[in-house]
């Protein structure tokens, strides 16, 4: 019977290369080879460059294409093709580690290809490391706290523009939008509707080298932020 290796899925924080933990450092220092998550339309993977102080010379990353698509065919060919080349590493009795943004249990690819190898290579060991999110790292560079005593917080994703915040606002005190380069417009209209836009706070590239802190979100309604930004809301001004 085969002796697989491990599948380690490790959250490596929003980029900044000193928020990740340690017990992911010794795992990446010890795999036999590490794979991370990019999009064929980009020739950089930024979870890539933010692990790089922490290997070893020797270790080789591979890169795993996922398509930005909603075309859940090409989705599952994606899917299935990057679980075959995991296999050629674990299926020789080697550890593998699959880097991801933040933390692999939270809007990540991760997930996909957790069900995917579970799925279809059932013997596989899967461990997993948690991540620094983005909401935490912004959440920090701004001191805005997300809940404390009895509030709530909803993390919400910003891909269908600012149909979930209508939908989470009643019931929750302070509102994470992801993902909110696309529609940001739009989600920028909801708030001012909703009497939100003076509550709000537009997170770019945190932690990063260039990170940028907008607290007035409406004073850059007409022109979209950076791919990696994201809006702290709170109905209650601190």
């Amino acid at each position: 019977m085969n002796e697989y290796g491990t599948l380690y899925g490790i959250g490596v924080g929003p980029g900044d290369p000193e928020l990740i933990t340690l017990k992911a450092v010794k795992i990446l220092q010890r795999v036999a080879c590490v794979f991370a998550a990019a999009s064929p339309r980009n020739s950089h993977s930024l979870a890539e460059k933010s692990i790089s102080p922490h290997l070893r010379e020797d270790t080789p990353v591979v890169r795993l294409n996922f398509p930005m698509t909603k075309d859940r065919v090409e989705l599952k060919e994606a899917w299935g093709e990057n679980a075959r080349k995991i296999m050629e590493v674990v299926g020789a009795g080697k550890d593998a580690a699959l880097i991801t943004l933040g933390d692999p249990m939270t809007y990540s690819t991760f997930g996909y290809m957790m069900r995917t190898m579970s799925e279809e290579n059932p013997g596989v060991p899967i461990r997993i490391i948690p991540g620094i999110t983005s909401f935490q790292a912004a959440s920090a560079a701004t001191g805005w706290v997300l809940a404390e005593g009895e509030e709530s917080f909803s993390v919400v994703s910003g891909a269908l523009g600012a149909e979930r915040l209508t939908d989470v606002i009643e019931h929750t005190d302070t509102v994470v939008i992801l993902k909110v380069y696309r529609h940001y417009k739009e989600i920028m209209e909801a708030l001012k509707r909703l009497d939100l836009s003076g509550k709000s706070v537009l997170v770019s590239q945190c932690g990063l080298k260039d990170e940028k802190i907008v607290w007035n979100p409406m004073d850059n309604v007409n022109g979209l932020p950076p791919y990696l930004s994201l809006l702290l809301i709170r109905k209650k001004k601190r």
